[in-house]
């Protein structure tokens, strides 16, 4: 069984079509790179897969289970398997509350929902010692705001909320694109390594090529909310790649 399987998912605004016929699936321990540029309709996806938009046509089926059809509470058992990490790190916390408050929202919210394996829920501090160790940050952060963090760290924090929950799935969109080189360059590594310590599958969303090649062990290519391509990392450079692939690694 697949992480993931989207199938035929077409979304229109205002009769103009942004997503059209997308398919594609993601395999469990994979990371599915979806690269494209802006406009092409990359985020929609994303907000379609997360359940902030629905599609007008087509499915979307989470670990064997169909979800794009269901209502906002009956979606509720299935955030704790699928979490989305955004671009902006500052715009993602909550300003007025402290670290270690937005790193327990998720498993508060979800409650009944949630049974923990890699992560401790035996007292909420220790939830969020073990939260900030897995991203590499100090446990003295969790009394400190937002504001008072770097954008690194910020999106550090992100991503433990995201993982709080130990979903089966993250949906990554543009995780990076916010962070200076160096910040961008630790932010994957930790990536890379949460995926395998925590047996995670990631759908990873960038216009970044160098990026995209790293992380994914597959690429999807998307242009005006069609999937024009889909290889095998190594296969980046073929002679056989579409022409419009060929152009945007042309650019990098």
């Amino acid at each position: 069984m697949n992480a993931m399987l989207v199938k035929g998912v077409t979304k229109q605004f205002h009769g103009s079509p942004v997503l059209n016929d997308v398919s594609f699936e993601l395999e469990k321990g994979e990371c599915l790179g979806l690269m494209g540029e802006s406009g092409s309709g990359k985020s929609t996806l994303a907000r379609c897969i997360m359940g902030m938009q629905r599609v007008d046509k087509g499915a979307i089926h989470l670990m064997g289970e169909r979800i794009d059809h269901l209502s906002d509470r009956k979606l509720r058992p299935f955030r704790k398997r699928l979490q989305l990490v955004l671009q902006n790190p500052a715009a993602a916390l909550n300003p007025k509350k402290k670290i270690a408050d937005s790193l327990l929202d998720p498993y508060l919210f979800l409650g009944k929902h949630v049974r923990l394996h890699h992560f401790s829920a035996v007292s909420e501090s220790l939830l969020v010692k073990e939260l900030l160790d897995a991203v590499e940050l100090p446990g003295e952060l969790a009394a400190r705001y937002p504001h008072e963090l770097s954008g690194g760290q910020r999106q550090r924090v992100n991503i433990a909320r995201a993982i709080s929950i130990e979903p089966d799935v993250l949906v990554l969109d543009e995780p990076t694109a916010s962070l200076d080189v160096v910040s961008q360059a630790s932010i994957l590594d930790l990536l890379t390594d949460l995926k395998e310590e925590l047996g995670l599958s990631y759908l990873f969303i960038s216009h970044d090529l160098a990026a995209l090649h790293e992380m994914s062990d597959r690429i999807m290519v998307m242009k005006d909310g069609r999937l024009v391509d889909n290889f095998h990392r190594g296969d980046i450079f073929s002679p056989n790649r579409e022409t419009y692939t060929k152009e945007l690694i042309s650019i990098f």
